[in-house]
């Protein structure tokens, strides 16, 4: 990357009223004897009075439908009923879906008619912060005690966490954010935190631009309310000389330059397209941006590793200077990783000034994700909804998968869905054996879509392989088979060394098993199988445009057979 001047100095890198027509059909519209319910009661006694202005007002179409209500309206027919179910609110759902006859009956209520079994799904997805986090007191209180300082108006120290998938790191962190914001209102601090995905958000550029169009709207927002405070003033200033006494304003003129500079900064806050902008523009925008109001701002880069994975350290470099620079705010950042070894990667000297702290989340044992489980159960199902041996059986699995609470949760979500969609009373051990089966399939479809071609390649060529009867299939005959697949498809072929790489790499994906063997004075050798199930494999890959045509034009495989 060339370097060029970093706008704050130094260089690094490239910085028609429904109610009323309701009321007609029930003959009640609230008004007084001269409006038209007069004619509905003159209609329902039989009389027959010169016509009000209501009835000369009436249209054909008008006349169509009452004739369509039918005359006697004092004798609903069933139809009547159900209308009128449908349309008092205290009537539930479940008891006009009972109401319903066949002929009526839709795709979805049948759906509908079963015994829902959740109260709050939304408690079981990732997104959802709880209001308490069992087992992770001690690392939220150590957030608590580093971050407590930006509500003395000081600038915390840079956190770095790390934790394995699933280990409430996220959360944790989510949770202490809310906290520190509420109690900066309550003490009138202004403290502030910004999340940033950064596995979503993955450049300098796109980071910079997010955060500062975060705090360009936070600052509209606050000269829009100031300006309506200086036109209040303003009114109360015309009737009354005495208005301004304590007020940081001596006359209207003073009020009325005040809010010609609000507007002259609201004109020069310009939002930054996601691309377009040269780097050094973008940062000099959030540098404004942020440092247009005193506060002391909490940056918090969830994923960091993607981040430094995908444009390297320049946009940390660039964060943890602004500190020097700032005049009126202050920055902390706050990075989550699930790698411990990613800042092996950065420059010494963001290293050293990024993690001044650092928090460990260990892995939850199954005990404790029984505990995590319980409690969001809890809240998020019908009592009794859950047999005695679910929650265990969802927190056994998720601990064979270190100790990942958001794989305990989904699988607990998912088997949740499976029960309902069967229309069972219950949720049972075989639901959640079903959603185990489930969960591991969509894992398994999403790491081979996402897999770049040539991986793709290799592992179909490995499909073939195991297709066409070969097995304890070595590295050579994946290489023969991945050499022929390239020249249908006319892509590149790699080297047999490559192509053994891909091989290790599909193995620490789970996606395939590849083990060692020795052959004597033959040497040693992969022996290679797949670890995933093979048709729905293969109809994933097939889905890329550029396999498409493999599965008609698949080369000649000759089945060996061991001695």
């Amino acid at each position: 990357m060339d370097e060029e001047e970093n706008p704050r100095g130094g260089t690094r890198g490239e910085v028609g009223n429904s109610t009323s027509d309701d009321s007609a059909i029930d003959g009640d519209s609230g008004g007084d004897s001269s409006d038209a319910s007069s004619t509905d009661a003159s209609a329902d006694d039989g009389s027959s009075g010169a016509p009000t202005a209501a009835e000369e007002d009436v249209s054909p179409e008008d006349i169509d439908i009452q004739a369509s209500i039918g005359p006697d309206a004092d004798a609903p027919d069933a139809s009547d009923e159900d209308l009128d179910q449908h349309k008092d609110p205290d009537v539930g759902l479940d008891k006009v879906v009972l109401n319903d006859d066949e002929e009526s009956k839709g795709l979805f209520d049948d759906l509908l008619a079963g015994e829902p079994i959740f109260e709050n799904k939304e408690v079981l997805r990732p997104s959802y912060t709880p209001h308490e986090l069992p087992h992770r007191t001690d690392q939220i209180n150590q957030m608590a005690t580093i971050l407590v300082s930006a509500l003395r108006g000081e600038t915390p120290s840079n956190i770095l966490i790390y934790g394995k998938t699933g280990t409430g790191k996220t959360a944790s962190a989510k949770f202490v954010s809310q906290e520190l914001e509420s109690t900066s209102q309550k003490y009138d601090v202004p403290c502030e935190v910004e999340y940033i995905n950064c596995e979503v958000t993955d450049t300098q550029y796109r980071v910079l631009a997010q955060l500062a169009n975060k705090f360009i709207e936070k600052n509209v927002e606050r000269i829009e309310a100031e300006q309506e405070r200086l036109d209040e003033m303003r009114t109360r200033a015309t009737e009354d000389p005495n208005a301004l006494e304590d007020t940081p304003y001596d006359s209207i003129a003073e009020i009325d330059e005040r809010a010609a500079e609000l507007d002259d900064d609201a004109d020069e806050m310009e939002t930054v397209p996601m691309t377009g902008w040269p780097t050094d523009r973008v940062y000099t925008t959030f540098f404004d941006a942020v440092d247009y109001k005193e506060r002391v701002v909490v940056i918090m880069l969830d994923e960091i590793d993607k981040l430094v994975e995908k444009s390297g350290d320049d946009t940390l470099y660039n964060l943890s200077r602004m500190n020097s620079e700032l005049d009126n705010s202050r920055i902390s950042i706050m990075g989550i990783s699930n790698d411990l070894k990613f800042t092996d990667f950065l420059d010494p000297r963001v290293k050293s000034s990024l993690g001044e702290e650092e928090i460990v989340f260990p892995p939850y044992d199954a005990n404790q994700l029984r505990d995590i489980l319980q409690h969001r159960a809890d809240v998020a199902f019908k009592p009794g909804a859950l047999t005695d041996d679910v929650i265990p059986l969802c927190a056994a699995f998720a601990a064979q998968e270190h100790g990942d609470a958001r794989r305990a949760l989904d699988l607990l979500r998912t088997a949740g869905e499976l029960a309902e969609r069967g229309q069972a009373d219950t949720v049972e051990e075989a639901h959640v054996r079903q959603a185990q089966d489930k969960i591991e399939l969509d894992r398994v479809v999403e790491v081979v879509r996402t897999l770049p071609t040539q991986s793709k390649i290799v592992l179909f060529a490995i499909i073939l392989l195991e297709k066409n009867g070969v097995r304890n299939i070595n590295t050579g005959e994946v290489f023969n088979i991945y050499k022929r697949l390239c020249e249908e498809i006319d892509a590149d072929v790699l080297t047999q060394r490559r192509v053994t790489d891909l091989i290790s790499e599909l193995d620490m994906l789970g996606i395939v098993n590849a083990v060692v063997v020795s052959k004597g004075r033959y040497g040693r050798t992969k022996e290679i199988s797949l670890s995933v199930p093979i048709d729905e494999t293969e109809a994933v890959l097939l889905t890329d445009s550029r396999l498409g045509d493999i599965e008609s034009a698949q080369p000649f495989v000759q089945a060996r057979f061991d001695n």
